[in-house]
């Protein structure tokens, strides 16, 4: 029987945190928290950038990172090849939940080679031409350029999240094969995040919807 203590034991001594490391991102999802919850209302996204100093005290304690922000994407952040230089250094296990595609490519190709053993998750809903229809502003077709120059780099290979929307629900096959040719994991995600039957992202086919 688990008890109480033993959750708060738990949360206590758990070794992973799943972290923002900052507040920005260039896209504007739709159904992100940094629209829904501040940019509708005409606020500004809350937070800082985590110091150095943050992260180093962080990386003491916690043996795993991931990096996915529910405020921001951590590409962003203006050190982060350096941080992931440090994950590294001290053996710390990552994962980076990166969606933002406005970053130049050296930038990119900066941070993987920072910390080669890090896993790689890119958001990209759809065939890589039509994911701008909801990571809007995103350059998809850049990003999985991108995925495909980390899979060169990194130890293992860099993951696909494709979440299901109406707009991409009949591509599933075709990214499957796009993904399979460049030796790439896919990962389709079935969302919940909808306001019923008439929203416009909500897939039409009940079986590929979570809830």
């Amino acid at each position: 029987m688990v008890t109480i203590k033993d959750d708060i034991n738990y949360f206590l001594n758990r070794k992973a945190i799943n972290i923002d490391i900052g507040f920005r991102c260039s896209l504007e999802c739709p159904k992100c928290q940094r629209q829904s919850q501040h940019r509708n209302f005409g606020q500004k996204v809350p937070g800082y950038d985590l110091t150095m100093d943050e992260i180093l005290k962080l990386a003491n304690f916690y043996r795993s990172f991931v990096f996915c922000g529910q405020l921001s994407d951590p590409i962003h952040h203006p050190q982060f090849a350096k941080i992931l230089r440090i994950l590294r250094l001290k053996d710390v296990d990552c994962q980076i939940h990166n969606a933002s595609s406005h970053k130049p490519e050296k930038h990119f190709i900066e941070c993987f080679k920072a910390n080669p053993k890090a896993r790689w998750v890119f958001g990209i809903d759809g065939m890589p031409k039509d994911s701008h229809r909801y990571r809007i502003n995103q350059d998809g077709e850049k990003l999985f350029r991108m995925m495909l120059e980390a899979k060169k780099i990194l130890k293992k290979p860099p993951v696909w999240q494709y979440i299901v929307f109406s707009y991409n629900e009949d591509s599933i096959d075709a990214a499957k094969s796009l993904a399979d040719k460049h030796g790439l994991p896919i990962m389709v995600v079935q969302s919940s995040r909808w306001k019923g039957d008439d929203d416009y992202f909500k897939p039409k086919k009940e079986s590929l919807n979570a809830f």
